[in-house]
C-alpha cells in the first residue's frame, strides 16, 4: 500500500472515530433525557411495519413500471454488449 493510500486511509479512520464519538456522545445525551425508556413498543412496531409494507408496495409498484422496467433493461443491455 503506497504512503499516499496509508494517510488518506488514516485520515479517515480518525474522521469517523471523531464522527462515531460524536453520534454516540449524542445519543446518549438523548437516551438519558428520556430516562430508561428504549426501544419501541407493539404499537410503533406495528406501524413501522405498516409503513415499511406500504413503502415496499410502492417501490414495487415504480420498479416494475413500464418505463423504469424498459430504462433497467436498456442498461443492463448496454451494460453486456460493451466493448472492452
Amino acid at each position: 500500500m503506497s504512503r499516499k493510500v496509508r494517510n488518506i486511509r488514516n485520515v479517515m479512520e480518525r474522521s469517523l472515530s471523531a464522527l462515531r464519538r460524536t453520534w454516540e456522545d449524542r445519543l446518549g445525551a438523548c437516551v438519558r433525557c428520556r430516562g430508561h425508556d428504549r426501544g419501541m413498543t407493539t404499537s410503533e412496531y406495528a406501524v413501522g411495519t405498516i409503513a415499511a409494507c406500504a413503502f415496499a408496495a410502492v417501490l414495487y409498484k415504480v420498479v416494475t413500471s413500464g418505463a423504469v422496467l424498459s430504462a433497467l433493461q436498456s442498461l443492463i443491455k448496454g451494460a453486456l454488449d460493451a466493448k472492452f
